[in-house]
């Protein structure tokens, strides 16, 4: 399974938007991307200044386009993902693919981005980047930005994860990381690869089993990586143990820039892709980046709190907390309480969540509209609110200590109290029938 199929279904489906006329990678494409960020269409840009290449964006740029590439509707798609955490599976090796059909070693021939005004400089977004121990036993799978040093150079920003841990150990072994760094990957390995497994669980195997067991691997020709055999591009490198440079300024998820800091270099010893390759973008702090960030964690937050009450209907990691800061997650409670315990799961499922809102299963918590009504008609900030103060957040939250973390979080339990009379509580509702329907629909339609 692949990009481009993926990309042939979303254009039956009338989903890819053509940019036919000349756009520069500074600025000029991620200006475009971040003007139709949130009308969910992909965007192809088929004529992209000094290259011959054309630029994919925003393929993860909905839920319900993440949703089709899992073929899950949205009630299947946290227990899909939740079984492929638990029960992932080992994909093939092949030895030939479409992505070895050229080979260079040439950065500067690729469209990488500049996306922001105050960015360092070019930076690739969208990478997978695939790294084994050096025993071999444990690999791991993870999507980093890339700032664009020269033409065999990159450095990339090691948060202090699985990545980083691997990473940790070739120094104290005295080697360079072999990597492979591969982009315009399907969404369900870009789902995997987000996904906040243990140390020791594969990505690429989470993304096996998502994907039905269709994902084949390919070896890297210069190093000791693997990476999708149906991948557009790979770039193959070494994470220096020496070399690190100042990493940034960069835009993250929030949509405010990163801090400068000092972080490993990577040296490119090898190019390969498809004749006809496209390069996938991703804009920082855009839906593609929330969502791709988001979901994962809403699964955590879904399964933790599924412990503490019958039932959970939807989690939303919010658009406007930047798909990170923000939670509404609707529950049927059997006991006043029920909301409140709900809340703590959640902060405990999630750990950078910064406020979170419980309510009723009728509220959909995808409109915001909703939500507010919920808290204006079924909260009381003496009995429902809960502030828990001087705890771990996220240092992406520009008002948290930056080099701690620590910040104050809030919940509100928006749900209707059983101690006071039911039809209080109750949305008025108008009788309609087929008829009645049928006539609305023709008259939005026109």
């Amino acid at each position: 399974m692949s990009l481009r199929k993926f990309l042939r279904q979303m254009e039956l489906e009338k989903q890819v938007l053509h940019v036919k006329d000349d756009v520069s990678t500074r600025f000029e494409l991620s200006y475009m991307m971040k003007s139709f960020d949130n009308r969910g269409a992909i965007l192809l840009f088929e004529k992209v200044k000094g290259y011959n290449t054309k630029v994919v964006a925003n393929v993860c740029g909905s839920r319900n386009r993440i949703y089709t590439a899992l073929a899950a509707s949205q009630n299947e798609f946290y227990k899909k993902l939740t079984e492929a955490w638990h029960f992932p599976k080992k994909p093939k090796i092949v030895r030939n693919s479409a992505v070895k059909e050229v080979f260079e070693n040439d950065l500067s021939k690729i469209p990488i981005l500049t996306h922001f005004e105050k960015d360092a400089g070019p930076y690739i977004t969208s990478a997978v980047v695939h790294a084994k121990s050096l025993d071999g036993n444990v690999e791991n799978v993870s999507i980093h930005r890339l700032q664009v040093l020269d033409k065999k150079h990159l450095a990339i920003r090691l948060v202090p994860r699985h990545l980083f841990k691997l990473w940790q150990a070739a120094k104290n072994a005295g080697k360079d990381l072999d990597v492979s760094i591969s982009i315009g990957v399907h969404p369900a390995i870009m789902l995997a690869a987000s996904s906040p497994v243990p140390f020791g669980v594969s990505e690429f195997e989470v993304a096996n089993a998502l994907m039905n067991e269709k994902l084949h691997l390919i070896e890297c020709e210069h190093v000791n990586a693997c990476a999708p055999a149906e991948a557009e591009l790979v770039l193959e490198g070494r994470i220096s143990i020496e070399k690190e440079v100042d990493e940034g300024p960069f835009v993250d998820i929030t949509g405010t820039y990163d801090i400068v800091r000092k972080q490993p270099v990577v040296e490119i010893v090898g190019v390969m892709h498809r004749k006809d390759y496209f390069y996938q973008a991703l804009l920082p702090s855009g839906a593609e980046h929330k969502l791709l960030m988001g979901l994962p964690h809403e699964v955590l937050i879904w399964e933790a709190v599924s412990k503490v009450v019958p039932k959970v209907h939807a989690v939303n990691l919010s658009i406007g907390g930047s798909g990170w800061l923000h939670a509404v997650v609707s529950i049927e409670k059997q006991l006043d309480g029920d909301g409140k315990n709900a809340l703590l799961a959640a902060f405990a499922a999630h750990p950078s969540l910064k406020h979170a809102v419980v309510v009723d299963s009728d509220i959909d918590v995808f409109d915001a509209s909703d939500v507010e009504w919920a808290v204006a008609t079924r909260f009381q900030a003496n009995e429902d609110l809960i502030i828990i103060n001087n705890v771990r957040g996220s240092t992406l939250d520009s008002s948290a200590d930056q080099e701690t973390g620590l910040t104050t979080k809030m919940g509100l339990d928006a749900t209707r109290p059983f101690a006071k009379p039911k039809e209080k509580f109750e949305r008025a509702k108008i009788p309609t029938n087929k008829h009645v329907e049928a006539l609305v629909n023709k008259l939005c339609s026109l």
